[in-house]
């Protein structure tokens, strides 16, 4: 992180970490601390498409065929919103890359990255964190059975409706969605630890962070972190 003949601090940042661990709630938090936009792959697609541009045609044909978007065209996105006015001060990646190729191609771009924060939960609370979470549809209201439960069982305090759980958050596919980050994704908490200790001038810092404890503590970790 450097600091700006403005007084503000320009830095760009990798956030890694299983589904569930806390990666939403401690994004935000660095995006206003330091005024820097959540780069998501995905948002950026749908707004290509959305705005018809020459990509954003290619994307649309590629996403009706069902085909996966290849990792230079989202290399060529990537660079593009990077370079925005928006970026002045950094920014920070939300799932991406998500693979060992997509961190290769971010290198051979020559993108650089200043820090990568893995945030680590085990998977037996992520489980808990995740199952026991239960929405009110109309209002987007999220309770937890153990850490945050309605004032009756299964019922929104506030309209009295039922509460259900999402097909995301029941513990069958939360086990499924942690195999695959642990199959695709946590290779990349090796490949940038591992590349963080060479002398390599480019290479980003890396930063292990519980995400277990009182969310102001973990916030904390983070900043001490990025110094």
């Amino acid at each position: 992180m450097r600091r700006q003949t403005n007084g503000r601090y320009y830095v760009k940042i990798i956030l890694l970490g299983p589904p569930g661990a806390g990666k939403g709630t401690q994004a935000q938090f660095l995006k206003d601390r330091y005024n820097i936009p959540q780069i998501s792959t995905g948002e950026i697609l749908r707004a290509e498409i959305k705005a018809q541009s020459e990509l954003g045609k290619k994307l649309k044909a590629i996403v009706d065929s069902g085909a996966l978007v290849s990792d230079d065209i989202i290399i060529e996105i990537v660079q593009k919103k990077i370079q925005s006015p928006e970026c002045k001060n950094g920014f920070l990646f939300d799932g991406f890359p998500r693979t060992l190729p997509q961190a290769e191609a971010v290198k051979t771009a020559d993108i650089k990255i200043d820090h990568v924060i893995e945030i680590t939960v085990p998977d037996t609370e992520i489980v808990k964190r995740m199952s026991g979470r239960r929405v009110h549809l109309a209002s987007g209201r999220t309770y937890h059975v153990d850490h945050n439960p309605p004032k009756k069982s299964g019922i929104d305090d506030v309209s009295g409706e039922p509460l259900v759980q999402r097909e995301d958050d029941k513990e069958e596919t939360v086990k499924k969605r942690l195999d695959v980050y642990h199959q695709q994704t946590k290779p990349l908490v090796e490949y940038y630890e591992k590349w963080s200790k060479t002398a390599d001038a480019k290479a980003p810092k890396y930063h292990r962070v519980s995400g277990v404890g009182e969310i102001s503590t973990i916030t904390e970790a983070l900043v001490k972190a990025l110094g």
